[in-house]
């Protein structure tokens, strides 16, 4: 959200991260505990349940009248810049712009908190992690920004990522 309003999105956009936000996980709700709760690496059939998320995510939210618009940002959601991601392979602008934002929002999130597999993350590991990634995982364009609004001091919620 920080970042949308840094970027001076309309307010729709601002409403589409929100809603994309809390809703692109969704189609987790169809992977096994045991996969999700996992606590070492997932074998490839593990992986390949998990990777279907994203499109099981964009099913169950098509039958919400308010979600229309963000069917595109649930499913794109783990593409990749460098076009390695899923489910699609989309790559650079192809990958919708929230989507893109998106991404870098679920990694802050997947490294700062604890997993079943590991302790949360600090704040520099994320950063260290945006800047290997830009142009391969991440839009470079996104994480120099976010990078820059973070060194800035103008993210107004800098608890939650300190």
């Amino acid at each position: 959200m920080e970042l949308g309003r840094f970027l001076n999105l309309s307010e729709i956009d601002q409403v589409n991260i929100y809603r994309a936000a809390i809703l692109h996980d969704i189609g987790k709700i169809g992977v096994p505990d045991a996969i999700l709760n996992k606590p070492s690496a997932l074998v490839s059939e593990e992986w390949s349940i998990m990777k279907s998320h994203p499109e099981r995510g964009e099913a169950i939210c098509s039958k919400l009248n308010f979600a229309r618009e963000i069917l595109s940002i649930i499913r794109h959601h783990h593409e990749r810049y460098d076009g390695k991601g899923y489910p699609d392979g989309l790559s650079g602008e192809d990958i919708p712009f929230i989507a893109r934002l998106i991404s870098i929002a679920d990694t802050v999130d997947a490294i700062t908190s604890s997993r079943p597999y590991r302790l949360a993350g600090t704040f520099e590991q994320v950063l260290e992690e945006l800047q290997k990634s830009a142009g391969t995982q991440f839009d470079p364009v996104l994480v120099a920004t976010f990078i820059s609004l973070y060194n800035s001091k103008k993210l107004t919620n800098r608890a939650y990522v300190s």
